[in-house]
């Protein structure tokens, strides 16, 4: 029985081992690649945002016909509501 604990207990150890050993290559593996990558293809630099001018406002104000509208829809929506 003894044996067989002693086979187990090796047997994990080097399962362990391999896979940390795995992962270890694996970072390693991954930060080349990525200082490969950054290397021959960099971000461009982001060019600068175009200012945003506002539409112009013709009136002054907002369109009466648009305000029309926008009342007779509240005043509907409160005659529902009651």
């Amino acid at each position: 029985m003894s044996e067989l604990m002693s086979e187990g207990v090796t047997l994990m150890l080097l399962g362990m081992g391999f896979v940390f050993s795995f992962l270890v290559v694996l970072i390693f593996a991954t930060t080349a690649m990525s200082k490969v990558v950054v290397k021959f293809f960099p971000e461009p630099e982001p060019a600068a945002p175009a200012p945003v001018t506002p539409p112009a406002n013709t009136g002054g104000g907002v369109d009466p016909k648009l305000l029309a509208v926008l009342k007779a829809a509240v005043q509907e929506h409160r005659s529902r509501q009651k």
